[in-house]
This record gives structure tokens, sequence and C-alpha cells, in this order.
């Protein structure tokens, strides 16, 4: 199996993302815009980056072994879990279809939610030529969305709101803070009135808890926050 060459600050830049790694798992920092599994636009997404990375660090001749156990938006930053063998794959799969991961995102609103905390819960209407979700009735082909919130923090300008995310539907998050009043900053397609320059929308999966899927220890970890976001009051 061939694998690209990474050049020198490619490799450091992969290496310095890895936020815990075993022979089972590798959870990794994604930045905005990039895409966790390939689609039709052909850009290199994060599982290949990290098979050349794998195979060019550990010297492996052979395939590298990255699964792709959940999911994440393009334009959203942090956690990303791969799992490094078909054992651990197929647990975090079910771990992640029964909810026995925990999933806290940081949300940098452009109003004050209010409540400061609450418990949301719509039922969404996925519109695939759009791709976008909607609040709707509870009827046919919608499915129920559930998540918790509370305001954290401030910029001189916009709102931190942490979510705990219950379910794991089609744009869920960016749907639901939407529809309260309080849109994502630079995520034009639920409210924001202006996107961000880099095209990202300022949504980040701050912190994963669970359970080794193998070794059975609990797990923690959280994501720095990006770059880009301006400073906390």
């Amino acid at each position: 199996m061939f694998y690209r060459e990474l050049s020198r600050s490619e490799f450091a830049d992969l290496s310095s993302r890895i936020l815990y790694e075993d022979n089972h798992l590798l959870v990794v920092n994604k930045r905005a815009g990039e895409i966790i599994q390939g689609d039709k636009t052909g850009d290199e997404c994060i599982a290949d980056a990290f098979k050349a990375f794998i195979a060019q660090r550990d010297g492996k001749p052979g395939q590298v072994f990255l699964g792709i156990p959940h999911r994440l938006d393009r334009p959203v930053a942090g956690i990303c879990v791969l799992a490094k063998t078909s054992k651990a794959l197929g647990r975090l799969g079910e771990m992640f279809r029964n909810s026995e991961v925990s999933k806290i995102y940081w949300a940098l609103c452009c109003s004050r939610p209010e409540p400061p905390e609450g418990y949301l819960e719509n039922w969404l209407t996925r519109n695939e030529s759009r791709n976008k979700s909607y609040v709707s009735a509870e009827g046919r082909g919608a499915k129920l969305a559930r998540l918790k919130y509370r305001l954290v923090g401030s910029t001189k300008r916009y709102y931190l709101v942490e979510v705990e995310l219950l379910t794991g539907r089609h744009h869920q998050i960016r749907c639901q803070l939407g529809n309260i009043g309080c849109p994502i900053k630079g995520d034009l397609k639920y409210g924001a009135p202006r996107s961000n320059p880099d095209g990202s929308i300022s949504l980040l999966a701050r912190e994963i808890r669970f359970v080794h899927p193998v070794k059975r220890e609990p797990l923690d970890i959280i994501a720095p926050l990006p770059e880009s976001w301006p400073p906390l009051d």
C-alpha cells in the first residue's frame, strides 16, 4: 500500500494535533474546513492524512487501518475519534449508537440564550437537497433531537454556550440553537448575520468522555480552543 510522503511541516502539524493515541485509538484535533471521510470534493480527508502520517512515522510497509466511528460537520472543529483496530471500531460504533459517549460542544453564539441554561427537545426534519435541518412537528421522517445547554462565558460581541449533545441528529446543535434565536457565529445557514472570513462556524467539539472500548478504562479528552476564536472575558 502506498501513502504519499508528508513534508516536514505537514508531519509536524499532524503530530501536534494528536490528543490521545494507543494501539486501538487515535484521537485528533480536527480543524474547521477539514473532512473526516472522503467525499465528492476529492479533498484529502482526516483519515487519509493520518494514515500517511502513521505509515511514515512507524515505517509501516502495509495498509494502515483507521476506522471512522462518528462524524463532524466540515465547518466544525474539535475532537475526532478514529479506530486503529477493527475491534475498537465495532465497539465504538455501538457505543456512539447507544449514547454511551458523552459529547460536549462549545458554541460562540450571536445572542445571549434566554434562559441562560436549559433543555431543548425538538423534532427535526432533514432536507437532503438543501443539506439543512428544520424544526418541525412530529411526523413522517422527523427525528427527535435533545440537548442541554448553558451559558458559560462571553466575548465583547458573542456568548459562549456549552452544549451537551444527547442525540446525534443532522446539524442538530446548529438548528436547535438557531431556533431559539442564538445562531452560531458564522453560520449563515442557521441565522448568523455574517460569515466567518475562513468559512468556518464557531462550533467546537470541545470534550468527549467514554470508556475505552478495549482497555475498559475511562477517558476524558479536551480539545484546545481554535486560534481564530476571540479571547473570552
